[in-house]
């Protein structure tokens, strides 16, 4: 499968030339009156890898990708984005410099179809008048439509597919700006087992490609196979960062998720771990009221 590199033309891997991290969030803190929804949240995010930012609903996952994306000023703190201060960079311009997110809530252009809202996304990125130049990218989108898996909709209206297909279509909005870092917000939301499978190897192909990927993701399974960095919210702090192995055997983690842990004197308890990737998908169960998702 070609890659996009290849289908775009795109600049990622050659403007890379940082030393480091691509993304650094350093010490975050946002505040909405008297509550703290992130509290000195610090992460980063590596080309060629796939991060992970899990932790239960209302942990500030959502208002950190906010933060990054630069939809929310952080109270205090810093995002630098390939060595450079973005925090307070707007948004269109961190589009530019090589973010790219999806949203928890569907955003397509219902009316369109399925190919015309990724040439919308590609248009603006080319920039205005070069989206009315004859010679138009029409194979491209088309060979992105095919890569993330929905070619057979391409000339459905969005507002008729089903939502796993939307979160596919959102993705593929996404990758018509040959982004350098990736912002996923639930992105399996809506597929069925063999699409998540499929995704996986797909997110897997895209961080090959020396992007960088942040995933918010309750789905465990998938986090657990993709991912190699895990960093864990809950209450708007991270309460651990490690891979894969070393999460499901921490125990502040095994406290946020099942309500004990190992260290814990509970010998009534039978379950004392997070469990392995199985067949079976894990969903994260904790509900909370707060501040962010």
């Amino acid at each position: 499968m070609s890659s996009l590199a290849e289908t775009f033309a795109g600049s990622h891997r050659a403007s890379g030339s940082h030393d480091g991290p691509l993304l650094e969030v350093d010490h975050v803190v946002v505040q909405f009156g008297g509550v703290t929804a992130v509290n000195e949240a610090c992460f980063t995010a590596d080309p060629g890898t796939v991060t992970g930012l899990i932790g239960p609903n209302g942990a500030g996952k959502t208002t950190c990708f906010n933060v990054i994306s630069g939809l929310q000023k952080p109270t205090r703190g810093t995002v630098r984005f390939q060595g450079k201060d973005v925090s307070s960079t707007p948004v269109h311009r961190r589009s530019k410099r090589g973010m790219g997110r999806t949203f928890q809530r569907l955003e397509a252009f219902g009316s369109l179809s399925v190919r015309d809202n990724v040439k919308v996304a590609a248009d603006i990125h080319r920039g205005v008048l070069k989206g009315f130049l004859p010679g138009g990218h029409g194979k491209n989108i088309d060979a992105l439509l095919e890569r993330v898996g929905i070619a057979a909709y391409a000339d459905e209206r969005a507002d008729s597919i089903p939502t796993g297909t939307a979160r596919l279509l959102e993705l593929a909005r996404c990758l018509a700006g040959d982004p350098k870092l990736l912002l996923l917000d639930e992105p399996s939301s809506g597929l069925d087992e063999t699409e998540t499978d499929a995704f996986g190897d797909l997110l897997r192909d895209l961080a090959a490609e020396g992007r960088a990927i942040l995933m918010v993701e309750h789905d465990m399974d998938l986090v657990m196979a993709v991912c190699d960095v895990i960093h864990v919210l809950d209450f708007g702090s991270i309460i651990a960062s490690g891979d894969p192995a070393t999460i499901r055997r921490d125990p502040a983690v095994q406290k946020a998720y099942l309500g004990y842990s190992d260290e814990d004197d509970a010998d009534a308890h039978t379950v004392t771990d997070l469990p392995a990737v199985s067949d079976d998908t894990m969903v994260i169960p904790a509900a909370r009221e707060g501040v962010g998702s």
